[in-house]
Protein backbone atom coordinates (compact mmCIF):
# COMPACT_ATOMS: atom_id res chain seq x y z
CA UNK A 1 0.00 0.00 0.00
CA UNK A 2 1.36 3.39 -1.00
CA UNK A 3 1.89 5.93 1.78
CA UNK A 4 0.38 9.12 0.39
CA UNK A 5 -0.97 10.88 3.51
CA UNK A 6 0.96 11.40 6.76
CA UNK A 7 -0.22 12.51 10.19
CA UNK A 8 2.66 14.14 12.09
CA UNK A 9 2.45 14.77 15.84
CA UNK A 10 4.77 17.65 16.77
CA UNK A 11 5.39 20.81 14.74
CA UNK A 12 8.81 21.64 16.17
CA UNK A 13 12.10 21.69 14.30
CA UNK A 14 12.08 17.97 13.49
CA UNK A 15 8.35 17.62 12.90
CA UNK A 16 8.18 20.61 10.58
CA UNK A 17 11.26 19.33 8.76
CA UNK A 18 9.62 15.95 8.16
CA UNK A 19 6.44 17.70 7.03
CA UNK A 20 8.48 19.74 4.57
CA UNK A 21 10.28 16.81 2.92
CA UNK A 22 6.99 14.90 2.68
CA UNK A 23 5.25 17.84 1.00
CA UNK A 24 8.19 18.35 -1.37
CA UNK A 25 7.82 14.69 -2.37
CA UNK A 26 4.13 15.04 -3.22
CA UNK A 27 2.80 13.52 0.00
CA UNK A 28 -0.18 15.10 1.77
CA UNK A 29 0.56 16.07 5.38
CA UNK A 30 -1.64 16.75 8.41
CA UNK A 31 0.61 18.52 10.93
CA UNK A 32 -0.54 18.37 14.55
CA UNK A 33 0.51 20.08 17.76
CA UNK A 34 -1.18 20.91 21.07
CA UNK A 35 -1.82 24.57 20.17
CA UNK A 36 -1.76 26.90 17.18
CA UNK A 37 1.38 28.80 18.23
CA UNK A 38 3.92 26.00 17.59
CA UNK A 39 2.06 25.11 14.40
CA UNK A 40 2.32 28.67 13.09
CA UNK A 41 6.02 28.77 13.96
CA UNK A 42 6.59 25.43 12.25
CA UNK A 43 4.77 26.53 9.10
CA UNK A 44 6.81 29.74 9.00
CA UNK A 45 10.02 27.70 9.20
CA UNK A 46 8.82 25.40 6.42
CA UNK A 47 8.00 28.32 4.12
CA UNK A 48 11.41 29.88 4.73
CA UNK A 49 13.23 26.62 4.06
CA UNK A 50 11.24 25.86 0.91
CA UNK A 51 12.06 29.34 -0.40
CA UNK A 52 15.77 28.65 0.15
CA UNK A 53 15.56 25.39 -1.80
CA UNK A 54 13.74 27.14 -4.65
CA UNK A 55 16.34 29.95 -4.71
CA UNK A 56 19.08 27.34 -5.07
CA UNK A 57 17.24 25.62 -7.91
CA UNK A 58 16.66 22.41 -5.96
CA UNK A 59 12.85 22.48 -6.26
CA UNK A 60 10.84 22.90 -9.46
CA UNK A 61 7.45 23.54 -7.86
CA UNK A 62 6.26 26.88 -6.49
CA UNK A 63 6.19 27.39 -2.74
CA UNK A 64 2.39 27.74 -2.76
CA UNK A 65 1.96 24.30 -4.34
CA UNK A 66 4.23 22.63 -1.78
CA UNK A 67 2.74 24.47 1.20
CA UNK A 68 -0.79 23.58 0.05
CA UNK A 69 0.00 19.91 0.73
CA UNK A 70 0.34 20.65 4.46
CA UNK A 71 -2.79 21.05 6.57
CA UNK A 72 -2.71 21.73 10.31
CA UNK A 73 -4.79 20.66 13.30
CA UNK A 74 -4.62 20.73 17.11
CA UNK A 75 -6.37 17.40 17.78
CA UNK A 76 -6.33 13.83 16.47
CA UNK A 77 -9.69 13.98 14.68
CA UNK A 78 -8.14 13.56 11.22
CA UNK A 79 -5.56 10.92 12.09
CA UNK A 80 -7.86 8.32 10.53
CA UNK A 81 -7.16 9.81 7.09
CA UNK A 82 -3.46 8.89 7.14
CA UNK A 83 -1.61 5.80 5.95
CA UNK A 84 1.11 6.53 8.51
CA UNK A 85 1.39 8.57 11.68
CA UNK A 86 4.79 9.81 12.87
CA UNK A 87 5.33 10.95 16.46
CA UNK A 88 7.92 13.74 16.73
CA UNK A 89 7.81 15.11 20.28
CA UNK A 90 10.47 15.50 22.98
CA UNK A 91 12.20 12.49 24.48
CA UNK A 92 9.97 11.56 27.41
CA UNK A 93 8.72 8.00 27.57
CA UNK A 94 5.38 8.72 29.25
CA UNK A 95 4.52 11.48 26.77
CA UNK A 96 5.38 9.33 23.77
CA UNK A 97 3.50 6.31 25.16
CA UNK A 98 0.35 8.39 25.63
CA UNK A 99 0.60 9.66 22.06
CA UNK A 100 0.93 6.11 20.75
CA UNK A 101 -2.10 5.04 22.76
CA UNK A 102 -4.12 7.88 21.18
CA UNK A 103 -2.79 7.19 17.68
CA UNK A 104 -3.70 3.51 17.97
CA UNK A 105 -7.28 4.51 18.75
CA UNK A 106 -7.50 7.28 16.13
CA UNK A 107 -5.74 5.73 13.12
CA UNK A 108 -7.26 3.17 10.78
CA UNK A 109 -6.25 -0.46 11.48
CA UNK A 110 -3.82 -0.82 8.54
CA UNK A 111 -1.97 2.47 9.21
CA UNK A 112 1.65 2.35 10.31
CA UNK A 113 2.71 4.10 13.52
CA UNK A 114 6.25 5.46 13.66
CA UNK A 115 8.40 7.36 16.13
CA UNK A 116 11.23 9.74 15.34
CA UNK A 117 12.80 9.02 18.73
CA UNK A 118 16.58 8.91 18.84
CA UNK A 119 16.90 6.75 21.93
CA UNK A 120 13.62 5.45 23.40
CA UNK A 121 12.89 1.78 22.59
CA UNK A 122 10.37 1.27 19.80
CA UNK A 123 9.16 -1.90 21.50
CA UNK A 124 8.00 0.02 24.57
CA UNK A 125 6.02 2.44 22.41
CA UNK A 126 4.51 -0.44 20.41
CA UNK A 127 3.36 -2.04 23.66
CA UNK A 128 0.85 0.80 24.04
CA UNK A 129 -0.92 -0.30 20.85
CA UNK A 130 -2.91 -3.25 19.57
CA UNK A 131 -0.75 -3.31 16.40
CA UNK A 132 2.91 -3.83 17.46
CA UNK A 133 3.60 -5.45 14.09
CA UNK A 134 2.82 -2.10 12.43
CA UNK A 135 5.03 0.04 14.70
CA UNK A 136 8.56 1.08 13.70
CA UNK A 137 11.16 3.76 14.25
CA UNK A 138 11.90 6.37 11.59
CA UNK A 139 14.80 8.35 13.02
CA UNK A 140 15.48 11.43 10.88
CA UNK A 141 18.51 13.64 11.51
CA UNK A 142 18.65 17.39 11.97
CA UNK A 143 18.25 19.42 9.79
CA UNK A 144 15.79 17.05 8.14
CA UNK A 145 15.68 18.72 4.69
CA UNK A 146 19.48 18.47 4.39
CA UNK A 147 20.40 15.18 6.05
CA UNK A 148 20.14 12.11 3.83
CA UNK A 149 20.27 9.24 6.34
CA UNK A 150 17.15 7.96 8.12
CA UNK A 151 17.29 4.99 10.48
CA UNK A 152 14.45 2.50 9.99
CA UNK A 153 14.22 0.68 13.31
CA UNK A 154 12.66 -2.72 14.01
CA UNK A 155 10.97 -3.27 17.36
CA UNK A 156 10.58 -6.77 18.78
CA UNK A 157 7.15 -7.12 17.16
CA UNK A 158 7.72 -5.16 13.93
CA UNK A 159 6.75 -7.15 10.83
CA UNK A 160 9.08 -7.35 7.84
CA UNK A 161 6.31 -5.88 5.68
CA UNK A 162 6.29 -2.82 7.96
CA UNK A 163 10.07 -2.47 7.63
CA UNK A 164 9.82 -2.68 3.85
CA UNK A 165 7.05 -0.07 3.71
CA UNK A 166 9.16 2.18 5.93
CA UNK A 167 12.19 1.72 3.67
CA UNK A 168 10.12 2.47 0.57
CA UNK A 169 8.67 5.59 2.20
CA UNK A 170 12.13 6.95 3.05
CA UNK A 171 13.27 6.24 -0.49
CA UNK A 172 10.32 8.20 -1.85
CA UNK A 173 11.51 11.19 0.18
CA UNK A 174 14.83 11.03 -1.68
CA UNK A 175 16.69 9.87 1.41
CA UNK A 176 18.73 6.79 2.25
CA UNK A 177 17.22 4.27 4.70
CA UNK A 178 19.56 2.67 7.23
CA UNK A 179 18.13 -0.58 8.59
CA UNK A 180 18.43 -1.13 12.33
CA UNK A 181 17.55 -4.74 13.05
CA UNK A 182 17.64 -4.67 16.85
CA UNK A 183 15.89 -2.20 19.14
CA UNK A 184 18.96 -1.22 21.16
CA UNK A 185 19.19 2.12 23.03
CA UNK A 186 20.40 4.84 20.65
CA UNK A 187 20.07 2.55 17.59
CA UNK A 188 23.11 2.71 15.26
CA UNK A 189 24.27 6.21 14.45
CA UNK A 190 23.61 7.90 17.79
CA UNK A 191 25.59 5.14 19.51
CA UNK A 192 28.55 6.40 17.51
CA UNK A 193 27.82 10.12 17.51
CA UNK A 194 26.85 10.62 21.16
CA UNK A 195 29.98 8.93 22.47
CA UNK A 196 32.10 11.46 20.57
CA UNK A 197 29.90 14.33 21.83
CA UNK A 198 30.33 13.20 25.44
CA UNK A 199 34.09 12.92 24.96
CA UNK A 200 34.24 16.41 23.43
CA UNK A 201 32.39 17.85 26.45
CA UNK A 202 34.73 16.07 28.85
CA UNK A 203 37.74 17.49 27.02
CA UNK A 204 36.32 20.98 27.60
CA UNK A 205 35.57 20.19 31.26
CA UNK A 206 39.18 19.10 31.77
CA UNK A 207 40.55 22.24 30.14
CA UNK A 208 42.26 20.27 27.38
CA UNK A 209 40.56 22.12 24.52
CA UNK A 210 38.14 24.97 23.87
CA UNK A 211 34.69 24.57 22.31
CA UNK A 212 35.52 26.54 19.14
CA UNK A 213 38.87 24.78 18.63
CA UNK A 214 37.32 21.33 18.97
CA UNK A 215 34.60 22.23 16.48
CA UNK A 216 37.16 23.64 14.03
CA UNK A 217 39.37 20.58 14.37
CA UNK A 218 36.52 18.16 13.76
CA UNK A 219 35.41 20.08 10.66
CA UNK A 220 38.91 20.29 9.19
CA UNK A 221 40.24 16.86 10.17
CA UNK A 222 37.14 14.71 9.75
CA UNK A 223 35.36 16.55 6.94
CA UNK A 224 32.18 17.17 8.92
CA UNK A 225 30.05 20.19 8.08
CA UNK A 226 29.63 21.03 11.76
CA UNK A 227 31.57 20.27 14.91
CA UNK A 228 30.02 18.47 17.91
CA UNK A 229 29.17 21.67 19.79
CA UNK A 230 27.71 23.41 16.73
CA UNK A 231 25.60 20.32 16.13
CA UNK A 232 24.64 20.21 19.79
CA UNK A 233 23.36 23.79 19.67
CA UNK A 234 21.37 23.06 16.51
CA UNK A 235 19.77 19.91 17.92
CA UNK A 236 19.23 21.39 21.39
CA UNK A 237 21.22 20.56 24.52
CA UNK A 238 18.04 19.30 26.18
CA UNK A 239 17.43 16.90 23.29
CA UNK A 240 20.95 15.47 23.50
CA UNK A 241 20.66 15.27 27.28
CA UNK A 242 17.39 13.36 26.96
CA UNK A 243 18.87 10.92 24.45
CA UNK A 244 21.97 10.31 26.57
CA UNK A 245 19.87 9.81 29.68
CA UNK A 246 17.58 7.32 27.95
CA UNK A 247 20.51 5.28 26.62
CA UNK A 248 22.32 5.35 29.97
CA UNK A 249 19.25 4.38 32.01
CA UNK A 250 18.67 1.30 29.90
CA UNK A 251 22.27 0.26 29.21
CA UNK A 252 24.06 1.57 32.35
CA UNK A 253 27.00 2.21 30.04
CA UNK A 254 29.00 5.11 31.51
CA UNK A 255 30.09 6.21 28.05
CA UNK A 256 26.62 7.71 27.68
CA UNK A 257 26.27 9.30 31.11
CA UNK A 258 25.58 13.05 30.52
CA UNK A 259 28.65 15.07 31.61
CA UNK A 260 28.26 17.58 34.42
CA UNK A 261 28.76 20.59 32.14
CA UNK A 262 25.91 19.46 29.88
CA UNK A 263 23.65 18.85 32.88
CA UNK A 264 24.39 22.32 34.28
CA UNK A 265 23.71 24.06 30.96
CA UNK A 266 20.36 22.30 30.58
CA UNK A 267 19.31 23.28 34.10
CA UNK A 268 20.38 26.87 33.37
CA UNK A 269 18.18 26.94 30.26
CA UNK A 270 21.15 27.25 27.89
CA UNK A 271 19.70 24.91 25.29
CA UNK A 272 21.33 26.14 22.08
CA UNK A 273 20.02 28.18 19.18
CA UNK A 274 16.41 28.05 20.34
CA UNK A 275 17.23 29.89 23.58
CA UNK A 276 19.96 32.15 22.17
CA UNK A 277 22.71 30.48 24.16
CA UNK A 278 24.18 27.01 24.44
CA UNK A 279 27.82 26.25 23.67
CA UNK A 280 27.76 29.53 21.71
CA UNK A 281 25.65 32.69 21.86
CA UNK A 282 23.23 33.63 19.07
CA UNK A 283 21.47 36.69 17.72
CA UNK A 284 17.68 36.83 17.37
CA UNK A 285 17.87 35.48 13.81
CA UNK A 286 19.89 32.45 14.92
CA UNK A 287 23.28 33.67 13.72
CA UNK A 288 26.19 32.75 15.93
CA UNK A 289 27.66 35.81 17.60
CA UNK A 290 31.22 36.53 16.50
CA UNK A 291 30.96 34.10 13.60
Amino acid sequence: MSIDRIFIVGAGLMGSGIAQVCAQSGIQVILNDISQEPIDKGMKNIAWSVDKFIEKGKLSEDREIIMARIETITDFSRASEANMAIEVVFEKMDVKQEIFRKLDEACKPDALLASNTSAIPITELAAMTKRPEKVLGLHFFNPVPMMQAVEVVRGVGTAEETMQRGMDFIGRLGKEPIRVESDVPGFLLNRINLVSYVEAIRLVEQGIGAVADIDKGVRLAFGRRMGPFETGDLVGLDVSYGALTAIYEESKDMRYYPPQLLRRKVKAGQLGRKTGRGWYEYTDDGTQKGA
